[in-house]
């Protein structure tokens, strides 16, 4: 990352304004904390926008998604409890930086995008991190991983009118699922879903703001 403030110092007092401004908003977990503490944001923004990584704010990325503001980043894992035997799937890759942190979480995780470039990308920073507990996939997430299923713990950054159908089948008894949903890019609400042995349990959690969830997949 570019640093014009001048030196590692301003970069560690960033990153420290960083830390503070994820608890003071809601961001309390500890292992939350350490994880996004241990994955470097800077690493997974490009071009003019680097200088920004440390900022609260979402900020754009190739193929016209965006990466999530860490706020809301560190909430919705913060609602997805994920504990260190878990499996997660992970749907829209993006960046990369949300499989990154729940890598550290979780003992599996599985990303899926629909973007080729997205996942490629992706795929080198977390060889470059060393995180071997990734597996990136090219692949209409909206269908979630038939093949990989069921999973401890579901967590889609792209907005649905309604949790899709294939997700929930997919989601272990005792599994949570966090999600946007919503009819439009200006209404959307994130949600917790829990599957219990007789049915599905929701809790509205905030209002957020994420890009749609497409069907297809694109090889650009």
């Amino acid at each position: 990352m570019s640093d014009p403030g001048g030196g590692e110092g301003s970069i560690a007092e960033r990153k420290m304004r960083f830390l503070f401004a994820l608890r003071s908003r809601g961001v309390t977990d500890a292992r939350v904390l350490n994880a996004m503490e241990q994955v470097d944001r800077g690493l997974f923004v490009r071009g003019l926008f680097a200088d920004r990584a440390y900022e609260d704010m979402p900020l754009p990325i190739a193929c016209g998604q965006t990466i999530s503001q860490p706020t809301v980043v560190g909430l919705m894992t913060q609602a997805l409890e994920v504990g260190p035997r878990d499996t997660v799937l992970e749907v829209g890759t993006g960046s990369g930086y949300q499989a990154a942190i729940l890598s550290m979480l979780a003992r599996r995780v599985y990303t899926v995008d629909r973007h080729r470039r997205l996942v490629r990308e992706a795929e080198v920073l977390f060889a470059a991190l060393n995180l071997r507990n990734i597996v990136a996939i090219t692949a209409d997430g909206s269908h979630g991983l038939p093949e990989q299923a069921p999973f401890d713990r579901i967590l889609v950054t792209a907005a649905a009118e309604d949790p899709p159908g294939p997700l929930l089948a997919q989601l272990k008894i005792g599994g949570i699922m966090v999600l946007p949903v919503g009819q439009s890019d200006a209404v959307q609400s994130l949600i917790r879903v829990r599957r219990g042995e007789t049915g599905y349990e929701y809790d509205e959690l905030r209002p957020v703001r994420f890009v749609p969830l497409i069907e297809g997949v694109s090889y650009d």
